[in-house]
């Protein structure tokens, strides 16, 4: 048999990388992503999706617009897999829409919907609202908020369910809902490695979107009275500190956790 591959270089069984390329790409599109990153404008305001964080002191630092540790800063890599994550939003609403659902995710000036409390120092954006469409068994209208989930993170909200699971999505849901004054959200996780959707109806709670709204008060009022609020826990090991950006910083800081 001929061989096609003769005097192109190319050895059997031996893997055909160019690592030298590859540094070079990675460097190029680092530097076009952070520059992008770098020139928006900084967050002013706590944002809902962030208000079941369940560290006090972090939310702080975050309304704060306290910088994160050096070598915590989000690399090109991360950048993209957040681009991702709303390009695979909007293919789940065109699923949708095709499918027969009223979503309506932007204004027609082309903006998000969204809410802004306590002179507009409390803000949320929703990825959507249906309006109408096939029968699912629910009144609508109905708020959608769509997450793109690695694997192992979609079994487990498949397995545990949103408020187990993923307590920072579902306590987002519950503001928005508050908000909103609508009284369910479907929220949808899409597995990025198989493409399965996960749907889950999610209830409104007045009392738990209210203890959330609470907290947001309590943060903005203590970051403007210059006040620390105590961190979840003194040791930097514990689980929640490790995959924290401002880890370094916060734990040479005295005070105890709450």
């Amino acid at each position: 048999m001929m061989d096609l591959n003769q005097g192109s270089g190319f050895a059997y069984g031996r893997e055909n990388t160019d690592l030298a390329l590859a540094a070079r790409l990675d460097t190029i599109l680092e530097a076009a992503l952070t520059a992008e990153r770098d020139a928006a404008p900084p967050r002013d305001y706590l944002g809902a999706s962030r208000i079941g964080e369940p560290c006090l002191r972090r939310l702080c630092f975050e309304y704060d617009g306290t910088s994160v540790d050096q070598d915590a800063v989000f690399d090109g890599r991360i950048l993209r897999v957040f681009e991702a994550g709303h390009r695979f939003e909007d293919m789940t609403i065109r699923w949708l829409r095709l499918a027969g659902f009223d979503l309506r995710s932007h204004k027609r000036d082309g903006s998000q919907f969204g809410f802004a409390a306590a002179d507009g120092r409390f803000r949320g954006h929703i990825d959507g609202v249906i309006v109408g469409g096939p029968g699912l068994g629910v009144s609508y209208p109905i708020l959608f908020e769509h997450k793109a989930l690695s694997s192992a993170s979609w079994q487990d909200t498949v397995k545990r369910g949103v408020k187990a699971s993923k307590p920072i999505y579902w306590a987002q849901a519950q503001i928005y809902m508050a908000y909103f004054a609508i009284e369910q959200t479907l929220f949808v996780a899409l597995n990025r490695d198989t493409m399965r959707l996960y749907p889950e109806l999610i209830a409104f709670d007045p009392a738990d979107a209210q203890a959330l709204s609470d907290r947001a008060v309590t943060i903005i009022r203590s970051v403007e009275a210059r006040e620390l609020l105590p961190r979840i826990a003194d040791d930097p090991d514990h689980y929640v500190c490790r995959f924290c950006p401002y880890r370094r910083r916060c734990h040479r800081i005295n005070g105890a956790a709450a």
